[in-house]
């Protein structure tokens, strides 16, 4: 569940300020909206979306190691988005060429970079239409393929740029298209409900 943050006195945090936040306040997930409102997770996910979080970024680091193709991220590393929002995805993939173009000083914060790849995992406390809203809000800032992983309906639901959302059920096989080249997985064989 996100809460959102209000402090009196304070408009927005610059970008600056926003990661100095970030930093000092390392046990709350952080995310800004493209108005400046901060939102907080208030408290870590159960054991059971964790752990599924965690297969998620095994499989796709897994093909990442076999293909060398570029950096796998965390649901702790955050990007500054076009439309001045910073957000944090569970699991996002970056070229290699992207990831070459980072300066060390970029590698150290959050990066003014759309991922190539985003995926959310939908937990418990989540509501999916506010998470489908975040999905769309990727793909309008520059990421080319997202998917919105959600347990419940075991559904992939699947954004890209001037392409109707599209669902695989997780019993289908779920491909990396022109985005993730060669990776191919079932989420019912990785995933627990």
């Amino acid at each position: 569940m996100q809460l959102p943050l209000h402090i009196p006195q304070l408009d927005v945090f610059t970008d600056d300020e926003l990661v100095r936040f970030c930093l000092a306040n390392p046990e709350l997930r952080i995310e800004r909206d493209e108005n400046g409102i901060l939102y907080i997770n208030m408290s870590p996910t159960h054991l059971l979306t964790s752990s599924n979080n965690s297969e998620l970024n095994t499989e796709i680091g897994i093909w990442n190691r076999k293909k060398k193709g570029g950096k796998v991220i965390d649901s702790n590393g955050g990007f500054f988005l076009n439309d001045k929002s910073m957000k944090a995805p569970d699991v996002a993939w970056i070229r290699r060429e992207q990831w070459d173009a980072l300066s060390k000083k970029e590698k150290h914060s959050f990066p003014h970079l759309a991922p190539d790849f985003v995926l959310e995992l939908a937990s418990d406390s989540d509501n999916i239409e506010v998470l489908k809203e975040k999905m769309v809000k990727w793909i309008d800032n520059g990421v080319r393929l997202a998917w919105l992983v959600s347990p419940d309906e075991k559904l992939t639901y699947i954004y890209r740029h001037e392409h109707p959302v599209g669902t695989k059920a997780f019993s289908e096989v779920l491909s990396g298209e022109n985005v993730l080249v060669g990776f191919e997985t079932v989420l019912a064989d990785i995933l627990e409900e």
